[in-house]
């Protein structure tokens, strides 16, 4: 099978859809033309200058240079997390959560795949390990960012419960369980409904891209229940590493909830 490459005049008559959207918007009031139009823009921009950026690395194959890309992901994804929350812990917390949850997931699950199920050689090859670890972060990150705005939302609802909870005795685990629990639900279930519909309701995107690339269907199929499971376990993983954290980020050294550390609601989002 043959790819079929795109002109810049593809690109344009796509765009114009994109137009019509917008118009819409303005002719029906939404309000959210102007965002359109910036998201359209701004992903234009950055996938163009991503794809610069990759030809250059998979010319040359330099760690330090991957290193320098995936730094460059994570922080962008961390302040991404942080932006997302509507209650937003203060001072470094609010970006540290997410970013070192996303590390400790992303991070560890993308080199585990590379090394010991994929066997690529070596490990930080960018043809596999960007567009792995770009899948990974985007989708824990928005597992993460749900399950920590849940459980700060959560706890702030209910504080009283949980105060008297400490007063009759228990450990501030014990106080928070139920809110935790019910954070890394929320978290979870974004993947898990993904998980269900593959292949009934959707084709993912990993599998459509490489069907229209000229990959077999089978094949293709194959790589992406292997993505599927794998952001499946980061997403778990950082999920729950992040509303840990965030949990006991909420009481202080002599377990008292301290709903002060997390800053005035969010209304930019």
């Amino acid at each position: 099978m043959t790819l079929i490459h795109l002109s810049p005049f593809d690109l344009g008559l796509a765009s114009i859809l994109v137009l019509l959207l917008a118009g819409m918007s303005w002719r029906l009031r939404l309000g959210i033309e102007r965002r359109v139009l910036v998201s359209a823009a701004r992903s234009t921009v950055q996938l163009m200058l991503v794809g610069l950026v990759l030809k250059v690395l998979f010319a040359q194959t330099s760690l330090p240079l991957i290193g320098l890309m995936a730094l460059v992901m994570l922080s962008v994804a961390g302040y991404e997390v942080m932006q997302r929350q509507k209650r937003r812990y203060r001072g470094v917390w609010g970006y540290g959560i997410g970013a070192l949850s996303m590390f400790l997931s992303a991070f560890t699950v993308t080199l585990l795949a590379l090394t010991v199920i994929i066997g690529v050689e070596p490990w930080y090859q960018p043809q596999y390990l960007i567009p792995l670890l770009g899948m990974m972060l985007g989708n824990t990150m928005s597992g993460i960012a749900i399950a920590l705005d849940s459980l700060t939302r959560q706890a702030w609802d209910a504080r009283g419960r949980i105060e008297a909870r400490l007063l009759a005795g228990g450990t501030w685990d014990d106080a928070i369980e139920e809110v935790r629990r019910d954070a890394l639900r929320s978290g979870l279930i974004p993947i898990i409904n993904a998980m269900a519909t593959a292949g009934l309701v959707s084709l993912p995107g990993m599998m459509t891209g490489q069907i229209l690339a000229g990959s077999p269907p089978m094949e293709a199929a194959k790589y992406q229940l292997l993505i599927m499971f794998l952001i499946a376990a980061g997403t778990g993983l950082g999920s729950m590493a992040a509303v840990w954290i965030g949990s006991r980020r909420l009481f202080d050294e002599r377990q008292r909830l301290r709903l002060d550390r997390l800053a005035a609601a969010n209304q930019s989002r």
